[in-house]
């Protein structure tokens, strides 16, 4: 028995990346009906596929930084528009239908979601 690793931990950390992986993969689904689908499908579907497949493999260290880095600088396309949303005063608007003439809402959404995802994959490590 190895004391870096005992067998609780191990089966905390399985337990919670198969629950990551069941809430990624269903954020995953949901992105089916937007314009951008297939690329937020791919962003979410990439997250769940890391948090199972780290139950069965160690995946490597740097590969699991580079997926945070590309997630945090992807999301920081979108920072901008969430500061934009965090001067509004409607902020129930986030939750509501993508407005077109409001860009900043969904920019604020994509921006939530990768975070989101960078912490997912972050736990893995």
């Amino acid at each position: 028995m190895s004391y870096n690793n005992p067998p609780s931990k191990t089966k905390k950390k399985k337990t919670i990346n198969y629950i990551l992986f069941i809430v990624f993969v269903f954020f995953a689904v949901l992105q089916l009906n937007d314009p951008d689908g297939v690329l937020w499908f791919s962003v979410y579907l990439i997250v769940s596929g890391v948090c199972l497949l780290n139950n069965f493999i160690n995946i490597p260290k740097p590969l699991i930084i580079l997926i945070i880095v590309l997630l945090l600088v992807y999301s920081a396309f979108h920072f901008s528009l969430f500061i934009d949303y965090l001067k509004t005063e409607n902020k129930e608007e986030i939750f509501g239908e993508m407005v077109y003439e409001k860009p900043y809402l969904e920019g604020t959404r994509e921006f939530i979601g990768l975070l989101i995802a960078a912490f997912g994959v972050m736990y893995q490590l």
